[in-house]
């Protein structure tokens, strides 16, 4: 669960830390007050791009950061597949955003934002403003559907996704294979050319290092030559190091046998004498047997511009010009032998259409097994939130031709009248409806899911009443299993709170400031009243809050 949330310096906050609590937590407040900044700091937090009005002015830093408990082994086990692992049972995700643009941590370790991604949606789950929107695109109804069955459904849809790549490459490579006899024998003359130019050539792997490096060793041989007997000159002969370092150890020897210590000196001049006398017998022997001579020379040169001539034509690397070699040999033969190769080709695409239809078939019989339950499972939870005569329908279609996904098209339909045939949800529900509708898939999802913090932003729009009070009751009772963090603007929800958190706006140092604290006793009624009466708040409208919390008491009871 959501444990922490910590901002500094975005939009009307200036900092502000607010532990959350099981169960239900709500957050309410006067429009203007911020509450959306909450959210959009929250995701923030988990990777989403910052927008520029989201950075209070003048100030360049600014901080999110939220810490969760996690004691769930299936979260733990999914967190350890990308490599987060609880410390305590606690993970903490921060981002941190420097002249705009954005640093994000998990546990102090630095993360791409696509990385907090995937781990936030392990930990949370957030339901927008406008998210219900989406349900007006098919896809996403597909989505849903996936993500209710994606247990058995997973590994059934890479093999489609693989199977659907396979054909696309073959298909691709058929397409590019129908050529006509005059492009056919024109490709076949210049394939002939460059195998011959590389056969000829016999490349062998890491040629080129060695060449270059011999390159290198020719053109600098004077500077070498000259380098290597000054070396000589000063370390062997008459008057130099080894005739010097011959003589002193002839002085100590002489005394060595009087003091260890001058012995031990002797020891190690001896050593440096003999190392001398192999460095001197090492160079010489180099400097016999270099050769720097013309002849040598041109044919090294000549053969690394041949190799460089080839590798600027076939590839950037020996490695990549052989590799072209034997890609070229395969095609001659395929060109050579084409009408073989054309019927091999085809007959392959029409396997691997085969095994793509048999794989797709296979994910849209489990899909439409767990549409069933997902569509009983949902129609259930539209009753709890006032849909009382409902038909939830989903229609399955199959598309055309293929895609990765495999070839379903569906789509939900609803009835929210009696002797009203099913329609699709964009034609028939209303922005308030679409919201409820959300959230009872959310609702059902939730159930199998490992993800324990949900979080709703205004997921009343467009509801009020009896409505409410079966949207409250449905909150409620996906509180008991999941940490929900709620904003409302509507009383009947806020009264069912495990805990009810106030966000305000002040003027601080002639600067508007959003904060958020949580309420206790009173102040909750206090809310609660504000949310009923609106500007005057009367002795009726308290009893009438207290009435509600009271009831509302009841039901989580």
């Amino acid at each position: 669960m959501l444990q922490n949330l910590h901002v500094k310096n975005l939009a009307l906050i200036d900092e502000t830390e607010v532990d959350f609590s099981e169960g239900l937590n709500i957050l309410s407040g006067e429009t203007g007050a911020g509450k959306s900044i909450i959210i959009g700091s929250i995701n923030i937090a988990l990777g989403e791009k910052v927008q520029k009005e989201m950075l209070r002015d003048g100030e360049q830093n600014a901080l999110v950061e939220l810490i969760f408990t996690v004691t769930s082994e299936k979260q733990k086990a999914m967190l350890a597949e990308l490599d987060v692992f609880p410390e305590d049972d606690t993970v903490i995700l921060s981002r941190k955003i420097v002249g705009g643009r954005g640093t994000a941590k998990v546990n102090g370790e630095s993360v791409p934002a696509s990385k907090m991604k995937e781990i936030a949606a392990v930990l949370i789950d957030i339901h927008g403003q406008h998210e219900h929107q989406s349900l007006l695109s098919k896809k996403k109804h597909l989505e849903i559907l996936d993500d209710y069955a994606k247990e058995e459904l997973a590994p059934l849809k890479e093999a489609v996704a693989k199977d659907y790549r396979i054909y696309r490459q073959l298909e691709t490579e058929l397409k590019n294979a129908d050529v006509d006899e005059e492009e056919r024998l024109r490709e076949v003359s210049l394939l002939e050319y460059e195998i011959k130019e590389l056969e000829e050539a016999d490349l062998k792997e890491g040629e080129d290092e060695e060449l270059e490096a011999d390159y290198r060793k020719f053109v600098n041989g004077k500077k070498i030559m000259e380098a290597l007997s000054g070396a000589y000159q000063c370390t062997g002969g008459e008057e130099q190091a080894s005739e010097l370092t011959g003589r002193a150890l002839r002085e100590l020897g002489s005394v060595s046998s009087y003091d260890e210590k001058i012995e031990n000196l002797e020891q190690q001049l001896l050593e440096i004498d003999n190392l001398l006398n192999d460095f001197n017998r090492e160079i010489a022997a180099y400097m016999e047997d270099t050769e720097f001579d013309e002849e040598t020379f041109y044919q090294i040169e000549k053969r690394l511009d041949e190799v460089n001539h080839l590798k600027s034509k076939y590839g950037s690397s020996i490695a990549a010009v052989l590799e072209t070699f034997e890609q070229k040999q395969k095609r001659l033969e395929q060109l050579q032998d084409y009408d073989n190769y054309l019927n091999t080709l085809k007959d392959k695409v029409k396997k691997a259409e085969q095994a793509l239809s048999a794989s797709s078939e296979k994910v849209s019989k489990v899909r439409q097994k767990y549409a069933k339950t997902l569509v009983k499972a949902v129609t259930e939870a539209l009753k709890d939130l006032n849909f009382l005569d409902v038909i939830f329908e989903m229609k399955f279609e199959r598309l055309a031709g293929f895609t990765a996904n495999g070839f379903d098209d569906a789509e939900f339909l609803i009835s929210t009248n009696p002797g009203e045939p099913v329609k699709p949800l964009g034609k028939v529900a209303s922005g308030g409806e679409l919201s409820r509708i959300m959230l009872a898939i959310k609702t059902v999802l939730a159930d199998q899911d490992a993800v324990e913090t949900l979080i709703f932003d205004e997921i009343d729009s467009g509801i009020s009443g009896r409505t409410a009070q079966m949207v409250s009751e449905k909150m409620n009772v996906l509180g008991r299993n999941h940490q929900i963090i709620c904003i409302t603007h509507l009383p009947q929800i806020a009264a069912m709170a495990d805990a009810h958190y106030l966000i305000e706006k002040s003027v601080r140092n002639k600067n508007t400031v959003s904060t958020i604290r949580q309420l206790e006793g009173e102040e909750i009624i206090e809310e609660l009243s504000r949310m009923l009466g609106g500007v005057e708040i009367t002795d009726t409208v308290r009893e009438s809050a207290r009435e509600m919390k009271e009831l509302a008491a009841s039901k989580k009871h």
